[in-house]
């Protein structure tokens, strides 16, 4: 699997799409993606046709309208997502679930190439299929309250420590906290846990 520019761009617009509702503001016009993300406004609309034919996304007419997600972000998983943009997530189409296609090997079944895209295939699905848009865009707000910066959809006067739970507060209670979304040993996950507690 490779991602397009399409699928990242695709990718980075719903997780400012879920920045922005976290932050208390749940529709976001084009122009102003556009802008943060650097990127031509008709690419971008593109973009948002197609993320909201896979029913991610819907779309709001009028002064104040715009895009919003069309879902809870804990019901979009990036492998859904990447499906629906790129298509099958197997590097080889011969191991692939939706996209199978008999490869050229004239021994598919002993094939040891194929056994070993098979095992690539899934462990990015696993991986992909896990994390959903509600924990990467937990992991990343953490991260700017950690580094003290201001999202590009919050004026910086008002500042994104007045807007984000503090430890102790009912939000974080029974919320796994996420550090990356690599696979990581125990050991490192009690480390990172510490390190957690002590920033906050």
């Amino acid at each position: 699997m490779k991602l397009s520019k399409r699928g990242e761009y695709a990718l980075r617009a719903l997780i400012d799409l879920g920045i922005a509702q976290e932050l208390g503001r749940p529709i976001l016009q084009v122009s102003e993606l556009a802008a943060k993300e650097k990127l031509p406004v008709k690419f971008l609309e593109q973009i948002f046709a197609q993320l909201k034919l896979g029913e991610f996304v819907k779309s709001t007419r009028g002064k104040l309208g715009g895009y919003s997600l069309a879902k809870p972000m804990t019901r979009i998983k990036f492998g859904s997502v990447i499906r629906f943009i790129e298509g099958p997530l197997a590097p080889i189409r011969c191991v692939s679930q939706t996209g199978y296609a008999r490869c050229s090997c004239p021994d598919e079944v002993h094939c040891g190439l194929r056994m070993l895209m098979l095992d690539v295939r899934n462990a990015i699905a696993k991986l992909l299929d896990r994390y959903t848009l509600k924990d990467i865009v937990e992991i990343t707000l953490r991260k700017l309250r950690r580094d003290k910066v201001t999202p590009a959809f919050i004026p910086s006067s008002i500042g994104l420590q007045s807007l984000l739970p503090t430890k102790g507060s009912p939000v974080f209670r029974g919320r796994r906290k996420l550090n990356s979304v690599e696979p990581i040993s125990v050991r490192q996950r009690n480390k990172n846990a510490e390190e957690l507690t002590e920033e906050n």
